[in-house]
């Protein structure tokens, strides 16, 4: 049993640590550099305290990665107790103020009184890999939706025929963003010279693309103010997008061999709509260790796919969907669910089965998502591969 409980209030240079006993006495309060030689010697001096110590942060990743490894190196146990909860339980203590103090005291005493927080554990290399990787393509792709959208945005003001007519998410509309964004320059160059300056490019369906551009540009004739300078910036956020989808797709290159190489990724992709990008998203978010949830219904809680209820007096049965929930994983149940309606009769039935008991769409893809933890926990159980047809049973 645990004698002392010291809650770890989490900074980006310092870090501040409370330990409690078990009355809720405060033992130690100290303010600690996010340094390797600091944090041995706060963990030193609160195993002098006692050597039953339980640890709990309010940070599971990024600055606090250094403290954590160093704890698991040192085979502390550690809970994670999310900022959120911190910041409500912060209200029942004494003092409207707020400190590091006050916030690590909160945590450790959080951490005494409760039992059903997260244990945090090693994860193993490859999941490691797989969530730096993961995280790196979200952010390229958020860098290339902003810019997408300025792109928009500069072509609206003095081109909106064309911006209509082009859908950026494709590389043809770029292509020619780099070297037409006037209606006068493509008037100037011809549907003809057009559509070979895009074939020479490489550009898919050039005839159908070159058609579109001259037919925006034969319904303006006016010239807006500052059309050459923002025709410069439209040429160059073009290009920039072009450079993103080129990362994109060499970081896709790296996230589909390193969930190739995972022990589970068969397992994880012989289910309906799950390739590797979305298998390695899921192996990000839970490393594959089933066992941090214990149950499958846990697991959809924590992946936001499982409806909580909100009742009070007379009312019950008010579901809705939690408020607090891993945004990831619940990404890759939902765009699985739907991606699977599409390629899997089962999914489909079950999801036409959900319409017509009157739930909407998102609603009908949501309790398919609901059902697919339930499958997926289970072959990841059993390690076994998922099957579209059950095998035929042979007569004794």
């Amino acid at each position: 049993m645990p004698q002392i409980w010291a809650g770890v209030d989490i900074g980006k240079t310092h870090h501040h640590c409370v330990v409690l006993d078990a009355e809720g006495r405060r033992l130690l309060s100290r303010r600690v550099l996010n340094d390797e030689p600091e944090l041995l010697a706060l963990l030193a001096d609160v195993l002098a305290v006692d050597e039953n110590a339980v640890w709990a942060v309010d940070v599971a990743d990024g600055m606090a990665a250094l403290l954590i490894n160093v704890l698991l190196n040192h085979g502390q146990q550690l809970l994670y107790i999310p900022g959120l909860a911190v910041n409500r339980a912060s209200a029942g203590y004494r003092g409207m103020g707020k400190t590091d103090a006050k916030d690590a005291t909160v945590i450790a005493d959080q951490a005494r009184m409760r039992r059903d927080l997260t244990i945090l554990r090693p994860d193993d290399e490859q999941a490691i890999e797989l969530r730096i990787l993961t995280d790196r393509r979200a952010d390229i792709n958020a860098d290339r939706t902003r810019r997408i959208n300025r792109l928009r945005g500069q072509l609206t003001s003095i081109f909106p025929a064309l911006e209509r007519a082009l859908d950026l998410g494709n590389v043809g509309p770029l292509v020619l963003l780099t070297g037409y964004q006037t209606p006068a320059a493509l008037r100037r160059t011809g549907r003809s010279r057009l559509e070979t300056w895009l074939r020479n490019r490489k550009v898919r369906s050039a005839d159908v693309l070159a058609e579109a551009a001259l037919d925006a540009a034969e319904r303006q004739h006016t010239a807006v103010p500052g059309e050459k300078i923002t025709a410069q910036v439209i040429h160059t956020l073009a290009k920039e997008v072009m450079g993103l989808n080129e990362q994109i797709t060499e970081i896709d290159k790296l996230i589909a061999a390193r969930f190739r190489e995972h022990e589970l990724a068969e397992v994880i992709s012989s289910m309906p709509g799950i390739g590797p990008l979305l298998g390695a998203e899921f192996l990000a978010a839970t490393a594959g260790d089933m066992s941090r949830y214990g149950s499958s219904d846990r697991l959809a809680s924590f992946a936001g796919v499982a409806p909580v209820p909100r009742d009070s007096g007379n009312i019950s049965g008010n579901l809705h969907r939690p408020r607090r929930y891993h945004r990831g994983l619940q990404r890759v149940f939902y765009t699985s669910a739907l991606i699977s309606i599409r390629n899997c009769d089962a999914s489909r039935r079950y999801y036409e089965r959900k319409r017509a008991e009157g739930k909407r769409h998102t609603q009908a893809v949501l309790a398919l998502a609901r059902r697919r933890v339930n499958v997926l926990w289970a072959l990841i159980r059993d390690g076994r591969c998922f099957q579209r047809k059950l095998p035929a049973t042979v007569a004794a």
